[in-house]
């Protein structure tokens, strides 16, 4: 099916491809599980009234549909256009001897910045789910092809922590999320959108150990081809400080786009 996708949307206009894909969109609100959650995210962080959130739910999952379309849409060669916010810090940071970090967040199509962002002077080592289909790996292989991105697939004996770290160490970028803690006990527990909630350490105390600097970075979508990038250094003395300089951009980027929000789970009350 994915292949089928990908070819389809070689000559299918992507307005027509997204209202193709709207009529799914009740069947995932009813059978899927981030509802619920999507729905306190309105009602209860963002302050939305009952029939506010209701909508944003709605415009929630189309957000997520379009976003997927567009990722596979990327890989038949469609092209999108990227507005650049902040890119005086990414750019300062290539022109530096050393490595950093780059932060990403389930937030927006950061698969797509990844496309969009050429660095001759330094390789981007992206840390990916391994468990992706072989469609979606070979697309994202493609579209890396004359890049200068590596995916580093996440392992179970944790090896890619070591890859990583070389990384670093011979002054390439060292890309992760840094919005899910994974179960792990090493977290950080800020305020983030009125209540507190848990992000991993493990990104923050990298940096720190490898005295690297640190950059998030968010892919938001604005029209059918038009993305913006947002770039933001991230400023600290300590993990602790770096994740807390991290959440209060997140919040920023998600209060502009709160449809673009795609952590479907109790963010706030993980375990």
């Amino acid at each position: 099916m994915q292949k089928a996708l990908t070819s389809l949307l070689s000559f299918v206009p992507l307005p027509l491809a997204y209202c193709l894909m709207a009529p799914a969109i009740p069947f995932y609100m009813i059978f899927g599980k981030g509802y619920r959650s999507s729905f306190s995210f309105f009602r209860d962080r963002l302050g939305y009234g009952p029939l506010k959130s209701f909508a944003h739910v709605l415009g929630n999952h189309y957000q997520m549909g379009k976003l997927v379309i567009d990722r596979f849409a990327a890989y038949a060669g469609v092209k999108f256009d990227f507005e650049r916010e902040g890119d005086e810090d990414f750019q300062r940071l290539l022109g530096r001897e050393g490595g950093f970090v780059m932060l990403s967040s389930h937030v927006g199509n950061y698969e797509l910045a990844g496309y969009s962002i050429p660095t001759r002077e330094k390789c981007i080592n992206a840390l990916v789910f391994a468990g992706e289909t072989p469609e979606v790996m070979a697309g994202r292989q493609k579209m890396f092809n004359g890049t200068n991105i590596r995916m580093v697939p996440v392992s179970e004996d944790l090896t890619h922590i070591f890859v990583l770290n070389d990384v670093l160490s011979r002054g390439d970028i060292a890309s992760m999320p840094a919005d899910r803690i994974f179960g792990s006990k090493k977290n950080i527990r800020l305020p983030f959108l009125g209540e507190y909630a848990r992000f991993p350490k493990g990104p923050f105390a990298l940096a720190m150990a490898k005295e690297v600097p640190m950059v998030a970075v968010w892919s938001m979508k604005e029209s059918t081809h038009r993305y913006r990038l947002i770039i933001k250094a991230l400023k600290g003395d300590s993990a602790e400080a770096l994740a807390r300089s991290y959440a209060g951009a997140l919040e920023s980027v998600v209060r502009r786009y709160p449809d673009q929000w795609f952590n479907f789970y109790d963010f706030w009350n993980e375990a």
